[in-house]
């Protein structure tokens, strides 16, 4: 018996993969546990157009994250912070911050959890890293300077 698995099934395969199995096992365990269901024309055919739509996802989502990535190589986001003496701030600039100064000065709109950094705790040039998609990251230029 072919089936399509709905889950991750131990031992047998991932989801969305097309697996022979035994009648029993299909009827008895994968069918009515919702982990599969029969490779019919009709599932089948549902099957190969949810993997097509998700590549074509997938296809768009990194070709954006690369976009952003050349975009970012050109731009140098300023922050304004206020300082003590020795070119030390106080507090710090934070992962936050570089994310709203980088929409409100160029509209590109890069979540804080995507930037990877340490604490920024002295005027300055610093270049963080993006990480825009899986194996694509963007560099940041980030420039702070005293209030």
């Amino acid at each position: 018996m072919k089936v399509i698995l709905k889950a991750d099934v131990k031992g047998q395969g991932k989801k969305g993969e097309l697996i022979e199995v035994s009648e029993g096992y299909g009827r008895n365990f994968l069918l009515p546990r919702g982990l599969a269901e029969l490779a019919t024309a009709d599932n089948l055919n549902t099957f190969r157009q949810k993997e097509e739509a998700n590549a074509r996802r997938i296809a768009l989502e990194k070709a954006a994250a690369q976009e952003t990535a050349a975009k970012l190589k050109d731009i140098r986001v300023k922050i304004v912070a206020k300082g003590g003496t020795g070119g030390r701030l106080f507090g710090a600039v934070t992962a936050k911050e570089v994310s709203d100064a980088l929409k409100a000065q160029t509209g590109l709109d890069i979540p804080k959890n995507k930037i990877v950094m340490e604490q920024i705790k002295t005027f300055g040039g610093f270049s963080l890293k993006a990480k825009l998609y899986p194996e694509i990251t963007g560099e940041i230029h980030v420039d702070v300077v005293e209030a």
